[in-house]
């Protein structure tokens, strides 16, 4: 299984970086660096996934992939 997709943006309100991972809703994390938000957010998948696995709830497939994947794959 592949692994799943995860952004990482500056926030200007929130003076920092955010990570998100679009395919487990609601899952991101906040970071001072890039790196930090990174490591926030496997953090916060593993706790997203325990918890659903817990609470009998589905575990989405890794399924988004930005645009640029998309144009890619689809020239090649």
């Amino acid at each position: 299984m592949k692994d799943y997709h995860i952004n990482i943006f500056y926030s200007e309100a929130d003076g920092g970086y955010i990570a998100d991972i679009p395919d487990l809703g609601m899952c991101s994390a906040f970071g001072k660096t890039p790196a930090e938000a990174l490591v926030e957010v496997e953090v916060a998948k593993a706790a997203w996934l325990e918890v659903a696995h817990a609470e009998g709830k589905p575990i989405p497939r890794p399924r988004y992939r930005p645009a640029i994947y998309q144009v890619a794959a689809s020239a090649g």
